[in-house]
């Protein structure tokens, strides 16, 4: 009796290995391939699309296929936060970056970034000074210790705008106590102002809002010296002639 022949499995097992060695070159396959996640964030960080570059980043920092890949990872991200101006989160970035690789030879930069994520939240002298001050900390901190980085004349250039404005800031405290008749307080924070900012060429309207806190106060002689100060260093000023005409009115 003639067996019947079954039709041999072995094309189609074949055909099952080809099909399954196709997938492994599937775009999902390339996706889980860190160096390849890396080109596609670059990709999308040189055309702007910050927030997919963040996200690939966030893959790749994920995989942990390298120290160095997971590093450029980190900072990669944090430069995406800054590009899309979310300054605080990457002031964050940068610092934990800075944490997790302190020799790493983009610490200096880091640095300066999070010092510049400070800087570009700085708005006027009447809101919260907190970014001003975060600034002068990490600029002071990145010139002491990489005094000849490429970034370091941009750095002492916005160190000195900050300075200023604390000296504004301060004027500003000052000038509101005197117009609100708290001349003490007047008193006591332009006179800080004079202390912790000596070189400021703003320091006219301090001088002409010290005298007449004290005069107003009833010390008229420290009220005199501050107007005389006024006069001496800055006699160009359209203050010294507010001065003398306050001295003609209330001295």
């Amino acid at each position: 009796m003639n067996r019947i022949q079954r039709p041999s499995l072995y094309p189609f097992l074949i055909l099952f290995a080809l099909a399954a060695a196709g997938c492994a070159t599937t775009p999902d396959s390339v996706s889980r391939n860190p160096e390849a996640m890396a080109k596609a964030a670059e990709e999308f960080q040189s055309s702007g699309r910050n927030e997919d570059a963040i996200a690939q980043w966030r893959k790749v920092r994920e995989s942990y296929a390298s120290p160095e890949l997971t590093a450029l990872a980190e900072i990669k991200i944090a430069d995406a936060q800054f590009d899309e101006k979310n300054y605080i989160e990457a002031a964050a970035s940068y610092e934990e970056f800075r944490k997790l690789h302190p020799n790493h030879e983009k610490a200096p930069y880091a640095l300066y970034r999070q010092g510049l994520s400070h800087y570009e939240q700085i708005t006027g002298i009447d809101t919260d000074q907190t970014p001003v001050a975060n600034t002068i900390t990490l600029f002071e901190s990145f010139l002491r210790t990489y005094p000849s980085s490429e970034h370091a004349e941009e750095v002492r250039n916005k160190l000195e705008v900050c300075r200023m404005k604390q000296v504004e800031h301060e004027v500003y405290v000052g000038r509101f106590y005197y117009r609100t008749d708290r001349y003490g307080a007047a008193v006591k924070r332009l006179e800080e102002a004079l202390k912790k900012y000596p070189r400021s060429p703003v320091h006219d309207e301090t001088l002409f809002y010290l005298g007449s806190s004290y005069i107003r106060s009833g010390d008229k002689a420290k009220g005199r010296d501050a107007f005389q100060k006024l006069f001496t260093e800055y006699q160009t000023s359209k203050y010294v002639n507010e001065a003398r005409k306050f001295l003609d009115k209330n001295y």
